[in-house]
């Protein structure tokens, strides 16, 4: 048996693997070299690669996928007599695979945070600015549900109507200005269903994909959320932040709805922790067409409910804790702080 081929591959496999420990290191160790690496080489690799996968309307990784499973499994049965080749291959495969997720993904979430451009005060605050709070979201979100003239069933237009959400936001803030791929609803969308999760980004072909299963009004705030990726902010309480600013800046009178419920949603999940009964009251001042999409909501996640859920969820609080976001899935919360930081400042500061 030659051992050569095997071997010139174990090693390929070891370089990849030491480049990306190298460039974790060095985002994590070198002061600047996250945001220096998020401003001026990832953008590149979004224009060529996202580029490259926004030219298809579906979702490439999500092909690659199933694509990948058949050859595993094809590949692993005609080559069971040829371990150390079979090894070998498996090997470089997972490092290069772990190679594209540094220099897509990785690196970027050593970069400065979104919030740190708006000069927010970011601080505890008193229940009574979370009701406010809430107030104010639940009035907007009535309104931009007064406003809605588009047709529903025209869900096709989400995806153009989240990039344009985002490039206009990128006019007011520069760090988010630039290229911005078609936003993808997945083929299988219970892919994502049965693991309770609204959207991905995709670190291997740079593509936001969404959960097109949901109830529609989640679909222009979750589109936006995964676009913010594509600008290298990885932190998902700034992704939620920032999907609430696209949408609440919209022309669409639909992704405003959506933007202002969905951050009603997590003020008062924040305020029913701390007062139930002012919950209860903030949520009574929503529209009668937004308690039953919540009430929607709810079922639909419900029926996914299950072990793969759980697994899910406890896989991804430690993925966030690896990636720096030592709250784990709780880091979801810090939306809250944010909105509250951004109108405390608006108050102020009217423009």
């Amino acid at each position: 048996m030659n051992h050569t081929r095997p071997k010139k591959t174990l090693i390929a496999g070891s370089l990849l693997l030491v480049l990306s420990l190298l460039l974790q290191l060095s985002a994590r160790m070198l002061s600047g070299f996250g945001e220096w690496y998020g401003t001026r080489i990832y953008p590149v690799l979004v224009f060529l690669i996202g580029g490259f996968s926004g030219l298809f309307p579906f979702s490439l990784v999500e092909l690659a996928l199933y694509l990948s499973l058949i050859f595993c499994l094809v590949y692993g049965i005609t080559h069971i007599r040829q371990p150390l080749k079979l090894a070998a291959n498996t090997f470089f495969i997972l490092c290069l695979l772990a190679f594209s997720y540094t220099v897509h993904c990785g690196i970027n979430y050593s970069r400065l945070p979104f919030s740190s451009f708006l000069n927010l005060e970011i601080r505890p605050s008193s229940e009574e600015e979370l009701y406010r709070l809430c107030i104010y979201l639940a009035e907007q979100t009535s309104r931009a549900q007064k406003e809605i003239t588009e047709n529903h069933l025209l869900l096709h237009q989400a995806p153009s109507q989240a990039r344009n959400d985002m490039k206009k936001l990128g006019q007011t803030y520069p760090q988010l200005s630039g290229f911005y791929p078609r936003p993808k609803p997945l083929l299988v969308p219970e892919v994502l269903s049965f693991q309770s999760l609204s959207g991905i980004y995709s670190p291997f072909t740079i593509e936001a994909n969404y959960n097109g299963d949901m109830v529609s009004y989640n679909i222009p705030f979750t589109a936006c959320h995964e676009l913010s990726h594509l600008r290298g902010f990885m932190r998902e309480d700034e992704a939620n932040f920032i999907g609430y600013l696209a949408c609440a800046g919209s022309d669409s009178a639909w992704s405003r709805y959506s933007g202002y419920l969905s951050g009603f949603v997590y003020a008062a999940n924040a305020l029913y922790r701390q007062n139930p009964e002012s919950a209860s009251a903030a949520y009574a001042l929503l529209p009668a067409q937004a308690l039953t999409d919540l009430h929607t909501n709810n079922v639909f996640w419900q029926q996914y409910e299950g072990p793969i859920a759980e697994v899910s969820t406890q896989v991804n609080d430690t993925y966030l804790k690896a990636n720096q976001q030592n709250d784990g899935v709780k880091s979801y919360g810090r939306m809250v702080d944010l909105l509250l930081a951004y109108y405390r400042q608006e108050l102020n500061h009217p423009n």
